[in-house]
């Protein structure tokens, strides 16, 4: 296997873009902030990457220590890919580009896909800007489907595809034009439950703190 490029620079951003400036790395980094994945299941939820790519990115991602691959004990027995701790380090350089990316997101091209967990991250940089204690489990509805978030997460996934692993300690119901609204910045997620725009349920501290806000 041949070495793969470097800046050759001593410097600190240029050996992390040696790591994860490939095109698509920091893609799949967002989908295993989900937790463990399948390689079928990355491949759906990454439009236009290739096969060969895909494998390519994740060999890279194994050898920097960025994530590794398993196999499910019976009656799964499937393989798996999930970041290490050097992997889900990166969350905090995703949230950053979102914030920075999130003036030029515009409206939706008929040519762009659209996911409904990839709402997931720039909701969860909003939640954590509403200060609520702990934070807690938050289930998501979406026309485009059901997400879950996990504000304050310790070690566990970020966020999960489809509905709450268990009793929710809140549920937000909006629409997908308020949750890029909130995405892009244009509105707060307070504002938002305030105007009506965000129906919030659950007993726990963030669903309380929401409705106060």
């Amino acid at each position: 296997m041949s070495p793969r490029r470097s800046y050759d620079q001593y410097c600190s951003a240029a050996r992390a873009l040696d790591a994860v400036g490939d095109r698509w790395t920091l893609l799949i980094v967002r989908e295993l902030l989900a937790g463990p994945r399948r390689y079928t299941d990355l491949h759906a939820d990454l439009p236009g990457v290739s096969t060969d790519v895909l494998a390519s990115r994740l060999k890279d991602m194994e050898r920097e220590g960025l994530a590794t691959r398993r196999r499910l004990p019976p009656p799964g027995a499937a393989y798996v890919y999930e970041l290490t701790g050097r992997g889900r380090a990166l969350l905090p350089v995703l949230q950053a580009l979102g914030a920075w990316g999130q003036a030029a997101l515009g409206e939706r091209r008929p040519t762009d896909a659209v996911r409904a967990h990839w709402f997931a991250l720039p909701l969860l940089r909003a939640l954590d800007a509403v200060g609520a204690g702990e934070g807690g489990l938050v289930e998501v509805r979406l026309e485009e489907g059901l997400f879950h978030l996990y504000v304050g997460a310790g070690d566990g996934p970020v966020y999960g595809d489809g509905p709450a692993p268990g009793e929710p300690d809140a549920t937000l119901v909006l629409d997908t034009g308020t949750c890029t609204a909130i995405g892009r910045g244009e509105v707060t997620v307070a504002a938002a439950v305030r105007d009506g725009r965000v129906a919030v349920s659950g007993d726990g501290a963030l669903a309380k703190a929401l409705r106060e806000a």
